[in-house]
């Protein structure tokens, strides 16, 4: 039995060595790229001094490489989504005008990818706010990192990780002024005084996503992108910390609200309460002190037994 079980170990790292996955597969052209583009800094030719010089990398262009591997998109080329003559350097400086391709210039009518709804997702853009505001200059590229992206939404079964990765791609713009007049005239809204009417503002911001409150959810769309104005925020507790909560078509749809649904027991299941996330040190205290509690019980009653006798 044992010979079996490693004869098939040593097939299957056979297979993986002839025939990769293509999740592992990184372009190799993309090398040349990244040289610079992992870098802090990278050396040019400079044809007035005629000499080799080294500049710093402006930092919005650095990537990370293991963030970049990790993301979907990691199996394309640069030049798949940038423009051909980026493949030559010094880059012309025309090519920072190029427009950036959207979710949907790849994606959209595309079977393989039905299952994510791109046209209703790009409908629902359209009727959001930052579409109203912002228009065709307000792209997937806004929220979405198209080198780094992870669909967590859709793979992770860790509510707290899902509320972490969404509120994050909030957060870059609405808590950066940097980010945020790059698309607004304004300044960055301060979130702790826009928020003053929530209590407990910081357990909601790390339990709840922000698009919770801020969106026109749908039972039938993973996520939705019909970002409302802020008078139409959620204001009313009950909406959510009820048995009809609306958590449980927005947040709790995800993996999560399928243990919900198959685990009712209330002791075991972490995601039972809407809204309650346990402790799980306190949990183990909590058991270890009904432990002690009940072999307190039990020896009085052996002593007390044995006195008798």
């Amino acid at each position: 039995m044992l010979a079996q079980t490693r004869g098939i170990l040593l097939l299957t790292l056979f297979l993986f060595a002839q025939f990769p996955l293509r999740s592992q597969i990184t372009p190799e052209e993309n090398n040349t790229c990244l040289k610079c583009h992992s870098a802090h800094s990278y050396s040019i030719y400079n044809e007035w001094t005629e000499q080799d010089q080294k500049r710093l990398m402006n930092p919005y262009y650095i990537l990370d490489t293991m963030l970049l591997k990790a993301g979907v998109h990691h199996t394309f080329k640069c030049i798949d989504c940038h423009a051909y003559d980026y493949s030559t350097y010094p880059h012309n400086g025309d090519l920072k005008l190029e427009p950036m391709m959207t979710c949907i210039d790849c994606h959209g009518g595309d079977e393989t990818y039905a299952s994510y709804q791109f046209e209703r997702i790009e409908e629902e853009f359209q009727k959001s706010i930052h579409f109203e505001k912002h228009s065709e200059t307000f792209t997937c590229t806004k929220c979405h990192s198209q080198h780094y992206y992870k669909p967590t939404t859709r793979t992770s079964t860790n509510i707290n990780e899902i509320v972490e990765f969404s509120n994050n791609m909030c957060l870059s713009c609405h808590n950066s002024n940097i980010d945020y007049q790059l698309i607004s005239e304004e300044t960055s809204p301060k979130l702790i005084e826009v928020h003053s009417w929530l209590p407990n503002q910081n357990l909601h911001f790390q339990r709840v996503r922000c698009i919770e409150c801020h969106t026109e959810v749908h039972d039938t769309l993973l996520v939705s992108h019909h970002i409302l104005p802020k008078a139409q925020a959620t204001k009313n507790c009950i909406e959510c910390h009820s048995t009809n909560s609306k958590l449980q078509a927005s947040l709790y749809k995800y993996r999560n609200l399928v243990a919900r649904s198959e685990d009712n027991n209330i002791i075991s299941n972490e995601y039972y309460v809407i809204g309650a996330y346990r402790n799980k040190t306190l949990n183990y205290i909590l058991l270890l002190i009904l432990a002690g509690t009940l072999s307190g019980i039990i020896f009085h009653i052996a002593c007390r037994t044995f006195r008798k006798k």
